[in-house]
């Protein structure tokens, strides 16, 4: 049985992971604002270091997997926030519990980034090099008098570009631990819904086009990918930015690669 640590376990991706873990037998220690194993918030040091603490409570010296899914969407108005929980908070767990993931059973560990980080104009507020610099300070400061949509953006491409840049090296590829995320589209889930309700980002979410036709996604049809990035059929993925949003990226980057 493999021991699964899930951030933001409590709805949506996180909670559809959540139950496919636990369906297929494994051991799932859920982290969150609340509804969760260990209650925590991850925008800031004291909850950062709680889940690195209680996960060693809870699972001993090792874990098999970890998903880095806590967020916050486009639409809080707190920017600086959305800065520290989406990129931060992330990569802080990621790297604080690399040492359990390296002791663990085929570990494999997956962030949660967006198809909105290559969606999205970059632009030039320094954001997303603030936050590869691991310069917390200056990235909430910039967030500030950016746009929501931006500075949503922008957490998720930085989260993608750190994952590219550490899953190969030596202490991820090469202390046996993968390192992969997945890049969802617009999901029907409590976050999506928010930013549908807000009078700013509502009608633009509804406009965005989703070749499937389908509508937007399932939380299930997220955690399919995670799933199996987490497990043995990943086993040759490493550095993978794994897209599942119905076909907007290829629509609209249809020459990125």
């Amino acid at each position: 049985m493999r021991t699964i640590v899930i951030t933001g376990s409590a709805s949506g991706i996180g909670a559809a992971v959540l139950a496919q873990i636990e369906a297929a037998g494994d051991r799932v220690v859920g982290v969150d604002v609340r509804d969760a194993e260990i209650v925590a918030d991850l925008s800031a040091e004291e909850g950062r270091a709680r889940v690195v603490s209680a996960v060693r409570e809870q699972a001993g010296d090792a874990i098999d997997g970890l998903v880095a899914c806590a967020g916050l969407g486009p639409q809080v108005a707190a920017h600086d926030r959305i800065v520290s929980v989406n990129y931060f908070g992330a990569v802080a767990t990621l790297t604080s519990l690399r040492a359990l993931l390296a002791k663990g059973n085929a570990p494999s560990a997956v962030a949660i980034s967006s198809n909105s980080s290559r969606i999205v104009p970059e632009g030039d507020s320094g954001l997303v090099a603030a936050c590869l610099d691991g310069d917390e300070a200056s990235a909430r400061r910039i967030a500030g008098p950016v746009d929501g949509s931006t500075v949503y953006a922008n957490t998720k491409l930085a989260l993608a570009r750190w994952v590219r840049r550490n899953a190969p090296g030596a202490e991820w590829a090469g202390a046996g631990i993968r390192l992969n995320a997945v890049a969802p589209g617009a999901v029907q889930t409590p976050l999506l819904q928010e930013g549908l309700d807000d009078p700013q980002f509502g009608p633009a979410i509804r406009g965005f086009p989703i070749p499937l036709g389908a509508g937007f996604g399932r939380p299930e049809q997220i955690a399919d990918a995670v799933v199996f990035l987490l497990g043995a059929r990943a086993s040759f993925c490493c550095g993978t930015i794994l897209y599942v949003d119905g076909g907007s990226d290829a629509l609209v980057r249809r020459d990125a690669y």
